[in-house]
């Protein structure tokens, strides 16, 4: 049991790490505190995105661990869908890489972000992430990998580690903001400035890179 927990947090950490390594995890993070109140606005959107993470993943890991039965061991349907969830990274960064030089792609929701209050800051946390078809994509294939693993109430906490890598770069700027203030101020405005030049670029590499690792993942279980 303890190595097979082990095996899928070498699956989820990646996938988790798509999402933390984003630009559009990031950007909308580093706007949020640029609002009239950034620190209440930071953590209400904070606990918007976090909640939206663990909702998707629940529900995804709910609906793989219900498809795969009480056998205890992976189903063979299971492998297949990570073949075709990793070839679709891979196509997706590859499309990315292709397509790196057009304008970039923006978030919906983001636009109003630094004028935004606690309240809409919660929402548009939330919806970012229920909203974002990269978001649902990287949560569907972490629950698959938690929900057919076998690895009983250790999914718990495979699910929960995945969220908190997930969330962990949308975290960090907003509480180093609500300990240090005004003083991160412009760096954050060179890490946002920077994330949104090589956006495609940094995106493409990893979508390829984690694509690899489901897709030798399905290959392997078959």
């Amino acid at each position: 049991m303890e190595s097979s927990a082990s095996l899928e947090l070498t699956e989820i950490i990646p996938l988790a790490l798509v999402i933390a390594l984003s630009p559009l995890s990031i950007i909308p993070a580093i706007l949020i505190l640029q609002s009239a109140r950034p620190r209440p606005g930071g953590l209400a959107f904070l606990a918007g995105w976090v909640g939206g993470l663990a909702a998707l993943t629940a529900v995804f890991i709910g609906v793989s661990h219900l498809a795969a039965g009480r056998s205890g061991h992976p189903p063979l349907w299971s492998h297949w869908a990570r073949v075709a969830v990793g070839a679709a990274l891979i196509g997706w960064g590859l499309y990315r890489w292709l397509t790196r030089h057009r304008n970039p792609h923006a978030m919906p929701g983001t636009k109003h972000l630094t004028e935004a209050g606690p309240m809409k800051a919660l929402a548009v946390g939330a919806a970012l992430t229920v909203l974002n078809p990269k978001v649902l994509f990287i949560c569907l294939a972490a629950g698959l990998a938690i929900g057919t693993s076998g690895i009983g109430s250790g999914k718990y906490w495979a699910a929960i580690i995945f969220v908190a890598v997930a969330a962990s770069t949308v975290a960090l700027p907003i509480l180093a903001y609500t300990v240090s203030g005004d003083r991160l101020e412009p760096a954050l405005a060179r890490v946002g400035a920077w994330m949104e030049k090589h956006n495609a670029a940094l995106m493409a590499t990893i979508l390829v890179i984690i694509g690899l690792m489901v897709l030798y993942k399905g290959i392997h279980g078959l």
